[in-house]
């Protein structure tokens, strides 16, 4: 088949990753970069020996399918509103937009322009949690009841070498991190339906530590600590944590568990893409590592190969806009609820995305 040609809007450190994710996989090509800093998107495109464009050039191009949205979040609707009204299919980075709004108008202007949207993070889609999502369709575990989700850390300033867009509009722990545990609970456990929330502030100004810009102060725009209760459709209840204001803890990291009428299941850290997976089944005294079912170890590009797939043949999308906007609905609810002191509905839904087959990508189907 044809291979997708792909073009990535943004060079910071993230496109690295994409840039080598065509060596994995063999329905895409990345073949442009652009960036607003134009001289960035040259050095990369060297690098990388693909074209560089303006952001203009890259979306004129018509040998350009899909676009790859590595922009900050602050600016992922702006972005994904040109590339699509360009007539381009986009993947973007996690999150999806910054608002609810925004979402509508995304898969609004989709819809207008038959495109498709896929939307970061693809981790569900690793050998660690589809071995995960296969315990619990097999039964080990009984009916899930619960989970839990904790990620904490005292704050990306202190290892990111521009760590603003984390304290601004669209970022804070929630939508950072979130976006992994929360995908990965509803590729395992399907759709909300309502959630609880309390959010607060650690910092108004917080103190640059890592090179190049030590002693810089960053103004915080966002929540930094956020706590969660997210009750899913089929009974499920999970509390979540998500905080860059916590100097230490005694507790596993990341701490990220399902709790079933029949077991325990600890799951692997959702921002990668491999094990360990642990069960602990009723009446046994302790965890056991399973071997994975699956074999998808090889990193992020997943998702690309996802919607180019969907494009070429008939693929069941897994990270589709759906999904992402359901994940979204639930982390803007959080922060809704902390805000409206009550209990948010979910209003939107999805489809629990299908196991994928056990080789992928060498093999594909429904």
């Amino acid at each position: 088949m044809n291979r997708v040609n792909v073009g990535l809007l943004g060079c910071g450190t993230i496109s690295d990753t994409y840039l080598r994710s065509d060596e994995t996989f063999d329905i895409y090509d990345v073949t442009a970069c652009a960036d607003i800093d134009l001289e960035l998107a040259e050095d990369k495109a060297a690098e990388y020996d693909v074209t560089a464009y303006d952001v203009e050039g890259l979306l004129q191009d018509p040998g350009i399918e899909l676009v790859v949205n590595l922009t900050p979040p602050s600016v992922h609707a702006q972005t994904c509103r040109q590339i699509l009204r360009a007539g381009k299919h986009v993947y973007v980075e996690k999150p999806l937009a910054t608002s609810i709004d925004e979402v509508a108008e995304i898969r609004q202007i989709a819809d207008e322009n038959e495109v498709l949207v896929g939307s970061a993070p693809d981790t569900f889609l690793g050998a660690g949690l589809q071995t995960c999502r296969t315990v619990i369709d097999e039964g080990r575990i009984g009916e899930p009841i619960g989970a839990t989700a904790i990620w904490t850390s005292p704050g990306h300033e202190r290892w990111h070498p521009n760590p603003d867009l984390f304290y601004q509009r669209g970022g804070g722990p929630l939508f950072d991190m979130g976006p992994y545990y929360v995908t990965a609970l509803v590729a395992l456990l399907g759709p909300a339906a309502r959630v609880s929330g309390s959010v607060t502030q650690g910092f108004e100004e917080r103190t640059i530590t890592s090179n190049p810009r030590r002693g810089e102060q960053l103004t915080v725009e966002v929540p930094t600590h956020e706590t969660g209760i997210v009750d899913f459709e089929n009974g499920a209840v999970a509390n979540l944590l998500f905080s860059f204001d916590v100097q230490g803890s005694t507790l596993p990291e990341p701490t990220f568990e399902i709790y079933g009428t029949e077991g325990t299941l600890s799951l692997p850290d959702p921002n990668h893409f491999k094990g360990p997976v642990k069960i602990r089944e009723r009446n046994k005294e302790e965890f056991k590592t399973i071997p994975l079912t699956h074999s998808y170890t090889d990193g992020r590009g997943a998702g690309v190969a996802d919607l180019a797939y969907t494009l070429r043949t008939d693929w069941n999308q897994r990270t589709n806009v759906e999904v992402a906007s359901h994940v979204f609905d639930i982390l803007a609810g959080i922060r809704t609820s902390s805000k409206k002191n009550r209990h948010q509905d979910i209003d939107t839904d999805c489809e629990r995305p299908a196991l994928l087959p056990q080789s992928f990508p060498e093999e594909i189907r429904e």
